[in-house]
């Protein structure tokens, strides 16, 4: 298979997981703003694929009944508007790991201009649902991936 029938991909800049997207007919509204729910879509992306440059598979540890990742609490500011045909970029930034959880900042920008910002905290649950301490491996693969203010 070529490289360009896959799918697109993130990268990361140092600590900072960057993932491009493009604004599309079916992100907006009538009047061609994207949807505020899409947003949540476009950071959704980005945390999968930053887990997944990061070495996470989170479909593997669902299927062998370890669990998966379910979002406890979101927080999201909404500061300007994207519109169709506009290259976006999503960047996000692990900045809290706990036992059992992740806390992860996101930015949608246009260039450098933040249209929308979220602190995102992802719980890793039994199938159950139930809270439960992430993968040793997962931990090990994120400790290095810490955002630490200067």
């Amino acid at each position: 298979m070529d490289r360009a029938d896959h799918a697109p991909a993130g990268r990361f800049d140092g600590l900072e997981h960057r993932f491009a997207l493009r604004v599309y007919f079916e992100d907006t509204d009538l009047t061609g703003v994207v949807y505020h729910a899409n947003y949540l879509r476009f950071m959704e992306r980005a945390r999968s694929d930053m887990l997944e440059r990061a070495g996470i598979d989170q479909r593997a540890a669902f299927e062998a009944g370890e669990g998966a990742y379910a979002i406890r609490d979101m927080h999201i500011r909404y500061r300007a508007p994207a519109r169709l045909g506009e290259e976006l970029i999503v960047a996000s930034r692990l900045v809290r790991l706990r036992p059992a959880s992740v806390h992860i900042q996101q930015r949608v920008m246009r260039g450098t201009i933040i249209l929308a910002e979220a602190e995102v905290e992802a719980a890793f649950v039994s199938p159950s649902g139930r809270p439960r301490r992430q993968p040793p491996e997962w931990v090990a693969a994120f400790e290095p991936l810490v955002w630490k203010e200067s």
